[in-house]
This record gives structure tokens, sequence and C-alpha cells, in this order.
């Protein structure tokens, strides 16, 4: 019988509230796990595709899944409360200065990585220094460390330490919650950090929960309780049980498969499809993601979307709605922003702002000088066909070639040709960098809305739409350097109404992480990004 599937969409505030009230629960006063850490083993089924093409290491890898497997093993300075506040994980205490250049952090004493090292001032400077080195590529956890406006870090004493910036830099709090600034050993640094993105035992070495002691690329990643462990979130300590063994199952239909029977004890990165023909047996979390919704990026400094005629046409001439409601149960929402419905700053009025109409996309072509027809009904100017490239990673699951096709369709109706490409990461990178196509698709997760510096500003990394406008530089330039928290809500949605108009980006749908979890396994709570956190879990 099917399990009965709802989405929940929680406000940041009660998410938050609820993550901290599980990793209190189930943890002893003094840091302790309750029963002194128990025996057993959770098995976890992921998706986790491209982990072996050099993305175990959040520092320099975009992935979310990334994040996800290597929480248990990096620890972060603070741990984030949604609503704005910060607690206490391995800093005791900070302070921020009044024009938020610097960030002065009291570190625990008592904390040590796996390799025995101590944790301390100069190891969150060797991390902190690490991701800021060009060398190290490192792209999204460099820019949430400030880009080129980190001034670097000053270690005061052997537990204090401050970090520096040259303008205000109001996102470093949440930045520094996230497992992308999360710390390695400073031995690991010195000796393995070329080893970091392929990962390992020895060589992805943190202070968390648990130890990375076995991984098989493209089939499982194990790992093991550290015992010493008493310095998690809300005090949280030693894992409640042994083992955590992730098995990497690209098809959805197995991981449901796996979950079902038992052989696993959660799934995530489920499709709502597939989640919502689960048995009763099993309890379906769906927590919509905070950030950038699944979009569509398009290119205007390439082909025919350097007219802003053609992408209102391109965004109007898609029926989002039918197509989200149909391909994900109602399950994913239709976005109508840059930025999700639960990520601070939201703009609630965009909603409805642009529906689909088809009357109007053909009124915009015609009016770009789109108005001759060939003989497959494609738009012709100038002897050149109304056709755009549009590049996708590889891989790309049923739902999401399911919406592309009906893009497809819907588009061609409007006589707007689009050809797909679904490229391996190689591949794709090779038109990405130069930015020869013409669309390429993603979602990305945040909780901050200056993730939008990184796809909006000139110089931002993944400005697949080539934005070049020295306003909208300024806006998230602005955003970024204050800290009074009306001024930064004005920012961010302005830059939303913009975006709504000018069509750099086609948002779709604001999608959730889907796990299933059997019943044997109790006290799982989820990070504010619906990722699985362990700290208070128990297993039958």
């Amino acid at each position: 019988m099917p399990a009965a599937f709802t989405r929940r969409i929680l406000p940041l505030t009660a998410l938050a509230a609820a993550t901290a009230l599980a990793l209190s629960a189930c943890a002893a006063p003094g840091g302790e796990s309750a029963d002194g850490g128990g025996g057993g083993e959770v098995v976890w089924a992921i998706e986790g595709a491209n982990l072996s093409a050099g993305h175990m290491d959040p520092q320099t890898s975009q992935l979310d899944v990334a994040s996800m497997v290597q929480r248990v093993v990096l620890d972060s300075l603070v741990f984030q409360e949604a609503d704005g506040t910060f607690s206490p994980w391995l800093a005791t205490e900070w302070t921020v200065s009044d024009d938020a250049t610097s960030y002065t952090f009291q570190l625990r004493d008592d904390v040590t990585f796996h390799d025995g090292e101590p944790f301390d001032a100069e190891a969150v400077k060797a991390n902190f220094d690490r991701i800021a080195d060009p060398e190290t590529a490192s792209a999204q956890a460099a820019s949430m460390l400030g880009g080129e406006w980190y001034a670097g870090t000053e270690v005061l004493g052997e537990h204090e330490v401050r970090v520096n910036f040259s303008q205000p830099y109001a996102p470093f709090l949440q930045a520094a919650s996230t497992p992308l600034l999360g710390f390695y050993s400073p031995a690991v640094l010195e000796s393995s950090a070329d080893q970091l993105k392929a990962g390992g035992p020895g060589v992805t070495v943190g202070t968390g929960p648990f130890e990375l002691t076995d991984y098989t690329p493209d089939q499982e990643i194990v790992y093991t309780r550290n015992e010493d462990y008493a310095w998690g979130p809300d005090d949280a300590g030693a894992a409640q049980f042994e083992t955590l063994r992730v098995s990497i199952l690209p098809e959805a239909s197995v991981r449901a498969g796996v979950v079902e029977s038992g052989e696993a004890d959660l799934a995530s990165q489920l499709p709502p499809n597939i989640a919502s023909e689960l048995s009763d047996a099993l309890t379906v979390e769906s927590l919509e993601y905070p950030g950038l919704p699944y979009s569509l990026y398009l290119n205007e400094k390439y082909g025919v979307f350097a007219d802003e005629k053609v992408r209102q046409a391109f965004a109007r001439g898609i029926d989002v709605d039918a197509a989200v409601e149909e391909l994900f149960f109602g399950q994913f929402p239709r976005a109508w922003s840059i930025l999700g419905s639960t990520t601070p700053t939201y703009d609630a009025s965009l909603e409805g702002s642009w529906p689909f109409d088809q009357d109007e996309a053909n009124r915009l072509l015609d009016e770009a000088g789109w108005t001759e027809r060939d003989s497959d009904g494609i738009r012709m100017k100038d002897g050149q066909r109304l056709s755009v490239r549009w590049i996708a990673w590889t891989p790309v699951p049923d739902d999401k070639a399911a919406l592309g096709n009906a893009i497809q369709s819907d588009l061609a109706e409007i006589g707007f040709e689009v050809k797909r490409e679904v490229l391996e990461p190689g591949a794709y990178n090779e038109q990405y960098g130069p930015k020869t196509f013409d669309l390429t698709d993603w979602g990305f997760s945040g909780v901050d809305p200056d993730l939008l510096r990184s796809h909006l500003h000139t110089d931002g990394f993944q400005n697949a739409s080539q934005v070049s406008d020295a306003e909208i530089d300024a806006l998230l330039e602005q955003g970024v350097a204050t800290t009074d928290q009306d001024a930064r809500t004005d920012v961010y949605q302005q830059l939303q109404q913009w975006n709504a108009e000018y069509t750099a980006i086609v948002p779709l749908y604001s999608p959730s992480l889907i796990t299933a979890v059997n019943d044997d396994v109790h006290g799982l709570a989820y990070d504010l990004y619906g990722r699985p956190l362990f700290y208070g879990t128990t297993v039958d």
C-alpha cells in the first residue's frame, strides 16, 4: 500500500527548532551519547553518481552531495539556527566587529582530529587559507569565504582566531556553519591536499562524529564512529551506532527498492513519483531546499538570447505549471523567483507575475523580427532559424528528462527550436568554460541570498547567463556589505524583480530532498537543506 506522501515546507525557524530538539533530545549532559555509544550499522542509499569524479571534497566541489555525505566528517565553527542566530560548535563564542570586517572566535580546547592532531587556531587558518589559495581551485567555498574580500586569518592565541575581510562581509557566519568551510586535519593539508578531491581513508580526516574508514568509488563509503566525539552541536556526543555505510546507487528505483526491502535503513534523493509509491512502513520526508530553484540559464552573450524579447518569449512560452504538476505529483512547487520560497528575502509578490502565455510569446517574437517560418514551422530571421542549444550535465534523471521534453514541445508550438545535449562532465566543461552554449540548467541550494552573487555578478563563478551590469553588480555588493536585515531584504527583492523582467534566469520549480526512512531508525534529524543528520540517531 503506498505511503502517505506529504511535502513539508517548514519555515526556517521551525525547521531549525525541530533539528535542535532532535539533537538535544538524544544527547546526554556533558556531550556524551545517552547510552555511551551503541553498536549496529545504518545503511544510507544515495545517488552519488559524480562523487568519484573528484567531488569528495566540499572545499572544492559545488555538488550538494559532497556536503551531504562529508558532514559526518567535517565539523564547523558554528551551527546555524535559520532564524538568523547561530549556536556554538567548534567555536564557543564569537564577536563581530561593528563594520563586519572581522570575526573573532574563541575555540574549544578539547577537540582532536581523527588522526590525533589538535584542533586549534592554526588549523582554522590552514583550512581557510587553503580554500582561498587560487591553486586549490575552489569556487563555491572560496566565494563563501569572501572571495577577493578575504584578507586572511590571524592566530591570536592557541584557541583564538580572527578572520578578516577587506570590506564588510555579512554572510560569513552562515558560510562558516556549512561543510564547505569545515575542517581537515592540518597534517592532511600538509601531506595529501592534492588527494582530497578523490577522498578516502587517511585523507578525508576531520573532527566529526564519524571517520571515513573505507571507500570503494561508485559503490560505497564506510564511516566508523569517532568514540571520542564530545563536541557536537547542542552538546551532541558520540554517535549511538557504530557504522554508517553509504551505498551509492544512481538509479532511483534501486534506492527505493533497497529501503523497501530493508537492505538500506534510509534512502535519499528520491523523485516524487517513486516516493509516492513507497509502502506505509516507511516514513517519507520531503524538505524543500532553500536557495535558487531548478532553473534555466540563458546565455545572452552567445546567440539569440542577446535579445531581451527573445528571452522573455522563451519564458512565457513554457507551460511550467502543467509540466511541474504532472511530473512531480504536486510535491515540488512551481518557482516564480530566483530565490525559493523557504529562502530569507523571498519576494512572494512575484507569484503569478509571468504566467504561461503563448499569445504574448508570439507577439514578442514577432516584435523581435522572427516572423518567417521554415518547412518545420521554426521561426526564421535573416535566413537563421530560431534555435538554441541546451547542454546538460549527466546523469539526467528521468523526471528532468521528461521536463526537458515538455519544454521542447511547448516552445516548438511557437516556432522556437530547442536542441538538448546530455554531456559527460569533461565534455560539458569544454563548453561551459568558454560559454559556447545557449542555455544550461541546475538548482543551487543555500540559506543566504548572497548565493545570487555567484550567478549574476559580472565576475560570478556560476554566471552562466553572462550577465554584466554595473547596477546589478552594485546591488550584489551592497547585499554582501550590509548587516541590516531590512536593507538586505530590499536589495535581494530588487534583484528578484529585475530578473523577472530581464529574464537572465528562468526558474522552474523548487526541489526538495526526499528521504525515506525505515522504522528501525530513530532520532534522525535534518539540516536546513533537508540533509540527514545522525548525531542522535539510533538503530534497532
